[in-house]
């Protein structure tokens, strides 16, 4: 990667700018419910995607009834979604790296595959201000899952894909994003992807506050 030719950093929310509360929380439901914790996060995964929900073209009630079929999960509506949703904590370390990066003249985006729930966090928790674009499956009606997603990013921001660099906890969507022309950072752990931003963005940026 070339740190001479970066011009947006974009983020994953769930597992990089937040800790990953629809994976830890149904995780967390599994072991409550006698559930297998490895597998009711991979079948909700799905079911996000096969309800149309993560996509904007379904609802939380479609997505629920689909997993409580799918996998025996028991709650109503309301109370998994508030368990899931509170485990969305952002991380102010994160938080404050997207500041210091949009200071130093960087464009900042989120690009998540989430729901409207990412707008009822962004109510609670106010982190939206931060960034100069949020691109969320649900308003875009097209995931991460679809390679074509990361030209659209690119088109919309009016970079070449080589200037725009993402970081994301999923390996499958680092990949896909590198083979859609961008850089493109496998997030482990916060100091780790601090650590590396310094050494890609050496002389336009400062990683201390």
């Amino acid at each position: 990667m070339s740190h001479h030719t970066i011009r947006a950093v974009l983020f994953d929310f769930g597992g990089v700018l937040a800790e990953e509360g629809f994976r830890d929380g149904l995780q967390a439901l599994a072991r409550e419910q006698g559930l297998d914790p490895e597998q009711l996060p991979r079948t909700a995964m799905q079911a996000v995607y096969d309800s149309g929900f993560v996509l904007g073209r379904g609802t939380a009630a479609q997505f629920w009834a689909l997993l409580r079929q799918r996998s025996g999960l028991v709650g109503d509506d309301a109370a998994l979604t508030a368990r899931i949703q509170a485990g969305f904590v952002p991380r102010p370390a994160m938080l404050a790296l997207v500041e210091r990066l949009r200071a130093a003249g960087y464009v900042t985006a989120i690009l998540s595959d989430q729901t409207h729930w990412l707008d009822e966090l962004d109510e609670r928790h106010h982190f939206m201000r931060a960034f100069d674009h949020v691109y969320n499956s649900y308003h875009l009606g097209k995931g991460k899952r679809d390679p074509s997603l990361f030209a659209d990013v690119a088109a919309g921001l009016a970079l070449p894909p080589v200037a725009l660099l993402f970081i994301d906890d999923d390996a499958g969507n680092v990949e896909r994003a590198r083979q859609a022309g961008y850089q493109a950072l496998l997030f482990t752990d916060q100091h780790s992807c601090i650590s590396e931003l310094q050494r890609l963005l050496d002389g336009g940026f400062t990683a201390s506050p």
